[in-house]
């Protein structure tokens, strides 16, 4: 379900873990700041309308994400930068990191208020007459996930829908079924409603997110599959421009998502593969349900359904026990399938999880590793935008000139358009990691 870019830290520290840096938006009297993939993204969103209806004022939320503890550590110091900045206001944190290690947050002396992932989306939680400091509740006994009706999605050019919630699995190094409970739906309807909603207000493209999107359904009557429900979400909402999927588990694409791949235009020619590894060894002591010849698979199977297909992929740089050899065939899987866009994760313990304590890679060793990761993805994105230099391709504008095209890739355009319009731009040339377009229509 992952959704991030590399960022340095000059604390004086070393840190090489990638996490996104925190989003903040203000309401009226709520500033809300996220950490995290595209379902916090989302979930932000709903929260910031329940504050804002509930009358609170002069708070500061903090949605935080368990991911590594590089999130939990920047989340930590936000807060207390927060508090700096901010001596009047009430803190509230919530997210992964907060309902997984709660009384953690709530020892810190900043922090007004800690409040579970389940509560946080419920409007009552954001009465400003509800005090209490810990609020928490046991996760895996939340059996529903509601759909919550948002208008729109501020500062944002795509508009993110949550479809599932929580995990069944339980990969040895993930600590986030913890945070999100087990693996549960939203009702095909509610996503319909969601999106027709979001489309009518202007949104050109809609990405449908969750914990483990591609378990979706068997919790529902009828247990539809993803591709099922995709299917008639396209169907009921005849106007969605762009529809994309976050990270899909590689060996749980269903037989109705391969074919709207292969039929359906609207749906992005970018699939997000939760890989992790390359080799098998590896894959297995994680407790992942793909090997290495189940990814070449599905890469082989995408581009024949559509031959410009570009995939990105999640991958873990020094797991436990990975020795150089196990490393080589990650490494060369990069380049053997031909992926585009890494999201590379230098291995981080999490307190809890079997892969904590497993045999450990050398720190350094991890993060040598993970910069030959992000180097070889380099490699593939400049690839990639070289193949785009010269075409006029649709793509959909964001803030500071910045575009998406169909493949995601980045787009520095000549002129700043409307927030969330699609254009036509013409490729010209590389600049790092993005490549620069000339507005044509």
């Amino acid at each position: 379900m992952t959704d991030f870019i590399k960022i340095e830290f000059r604390d004086g520290k070393s840190h090489e873990e990638e996490v996104l840096p925190p989003r903040e938006e203000t309401d009226g009297g709520v500033k809300v700041i996220t950490f995290g993939c595209r379902l916090n993204t989302y979930e932000s969103e709903v929260m910031k309308d329940h504050a804002r209806k509930a009358g609170l004022e002069n708070a500061i939320i903090v949605n935080t994400c368990a991911v590594t503890g590089e999130a939990e550590r920047q989340a930590r110091q936000t807060i207390r930068r927060a508090r700096r900045e901010n001596p009047d206001a009430k803190i509230i944190v919530t997210g992964c990191a907060a309902q997984v290690n709660p009384q953690s947050f709530a020892d810190m002396p900043e922090v007004n208020q800690v409040i579970g992932n389940d509560l946080k989306l419920k409007a009552e939680t954001w009465n400003p007459l509800l005090t209490e400091r810990v609020r928490v509740n046991d996760i895996m006994q939340v059996k529903e996930t509601a759909s919550h009706m948002i208008a729109g999605f501020d500062h944002h050019a795509r508009a993110f829908v949550q479809v599932q919630n929580g995990c069944d699995h339980r990969c040895t190094f993930c600590i986030i079924p913890y945070g999100r409970g087990n693996s549960r739906s939203v009702a095909m309807g509610e996503i319909v409603d969601q999106v027709r909603r979001l489309v009518e207000t202007g949104y050109q493209e809609i990405v449908l997110t969750g914990v483990d999107i591609t378990s979706y359904g068997p919790d529902l009557p009828g247990q539809p599959t993803l591709g099922q429900m995709v299917r008639r979400l396209l169907a009921l909402v005849p106007d969605i421009k762009r529809l994309r999927l976050s990270s899909l588990d590689p060996v749980e694409i269903d037989e109705d998502l391969w074919k709207l791949f292969g039929e359906e235009p609207r749906m992005m020619p970018h699939l997000h593969l939760s890989m992790q590894a390359g080799d098998d060894m590896v894959l297995k002591r994680m407790k992942r349900r793909h090997l290495r010849h189940h990814l070449l698979e599905v890469c082989e199977r995408a581009r024949n359904l559509r031959p410009d297909m570009v995939f990105g992929a999640d991958i873990i740089a020094g797991f436990p026990t990975e020795t150089e050899e196990m490393f080589t065939n990650t490494l060369k899987a990069v380049t053997d399938y031909d992926l585009t866009f890494l999201h590379v994760f230098p291995y981080s313990p999490r307190k809890g999880t079997p892969a904590a304590r497993m045999p450990q890679v050398e720190g350094g060793l991890r993060k040598e590793r993970a910069r030959l990761l992000r180097e070889a993805g380099t490699q593939q994105v400049h690839k990639h935008l070289s193949g785009l230099i010269g075409k006029t391709v649709p793509v959909l504008a964001e803030r500071n000139l910045v575009s998406r095209t169909e493949y995601f890739s980045e787009v520095k355009l000549d002129k700043q358009m409307p927030l969330g319009k699609i254009v036509m731009a013409t490729m010209d040339e590389i600049d790092g990691e993005v490549i620069k377009g000339r507005v044509v229509v």
